[in-house]
């Protein structure tokens, strides 16, 4: 039964590269990078009842594991071009994998990413995606170079892909509003968390623009606390600044919303620095991309990242993001 699973992945999943020497089907791929380039690998698994619902539909499961390794190459400027897979499942379900595949397969064919290898196996429900992308040398994003006097932006909206999660649990008295919303509200919020968008064209534009991204999955604050330490400098972030979606303002009061922006995690939009004097550029192109951008806060001397309300005076979060080990 494992072989015929990995046949309903590979005739699912069916994205063809000439840079593909030799896929599936051997014991490992033979894969041909672009002269003059760079290779940007990344990986991320994702766990039911951690990382995703154990409801969550199997075509959006699917889609949502190759899309939150795609941020990754997004937030590093890079192409992307093949992926890894290794799935495991509690029982050989023919169903779920070709709904899995389904998923995984609308996102791989938007982005040209081939799948070229992988394992199956029984267990606990987990997938791991590894991806590959291509940048040319000195060109990759990375979250060393902020510098005093940047400003700070981020791409999309911030806090649906947490609020969703309230959709979802009718134990928290919190999110009481959210059951009483309309049901394209609540939709449009599940979307963000069940279907996030990889903000590759976005990456890609920001190349020789941005000097320190990464994407926000952890919460906008722990992630950005990242670039503070790797850059060694301080972030300010208004409050006031963070960009809602119209679904967001119908549905949380201002505080519970900042918390939901601030350190909800699991947005997988870019967060990231530039010079001053390329504000507008970054704003105007970013629009033009689908994207868009906001400019959130500044960076400073000093360490780590604080949130400030309209006065100036820090705003201190209960959480700052998520910590798989807290």
């Amino acid at each position: 039964m494992e072989f015929e699973l990995i046949e309903i992945l590979q005739q699912r999943i069916a994205v063809t590269r000439a840079d593909v020497r030799l896929g599936i089907g051997d014991d490992a791929a033979i894969l041909a990078p672009p002269p003059g380039h760079e290779l940007v690998v990344t990986t991320d698994t994702l766990v039911a009842g951690v990382h995703f619902p154990d409801a969550t539909h199997a075509r959006d499961l699917g889609w949502k594991a190759l899309a939150v390794n795609l941020s990754d190459l997004a937030a590093m400027g890079a192409t992307p071009a093949w992926a890894l897979l290794a799935l495991t499942l509690p029982d050989a379900d023919r169903t779920f994998v070709e709904h899995f595949a389904d998923g995984f397969g609308e996102l791989a064919a938007q982005h040209r990413v081939a799948l070229v290898g992988g394992d199956t196996t029984r267990g606990p429900l987990s997938v791991t995606v590894v991806v590959h992308g291509f940048v040319q040398p000195g060109r990759a994003l990375r979250r060393d170079g902020s510098r005093v006097g940047d400003q700070v932006f981020v791409t999309g909206s911030l806090g649906d892909a947490a609020a969703a999660l309230r959709c979802l649990d009718r134990r928290d008295p919190q999110a009481a509003s959210v059951f009483n919303a309309p049901t394209d509200t609540r939709e449009a919020l599940l979307a963000r968390l069940q279907r996030p968008t990889p903000r590759i064209a976005a990456g890609a534009a920001l190349r020789d623009v941005a000097t320190a991204c990464i994407d926000v999955s952890d919460g906008l604050l722990a992630d950005l606390g990242h670039i503070a330490a790797r850059s060694g400098v301080g972030i300010e972030v208004d409050a006031v600044d963070l960009p809602a979606s119209s679904a967001l303002l119908a549905v949380f009061d201002a505080d519970q919303r900042l918390a939901l922006q601030a350190a909800g995690g699991d947005d997988y939009e870019l967060a990231f620095t530039a010079p001053a004097a390329r504000a507008s550029d970054v704003l105007r192109d970013l629009a033009s991309l689908g994207s868009g951008a906001t400019r959130i806060g500044r960076v400073v001397d000093g360490h780590g990242v604080r949130l400030l309300d309209p006065d100036g005076s820090e705003l201190v979060l209960h959480r700052r993001g998520w910590n798989h080990f807290a």
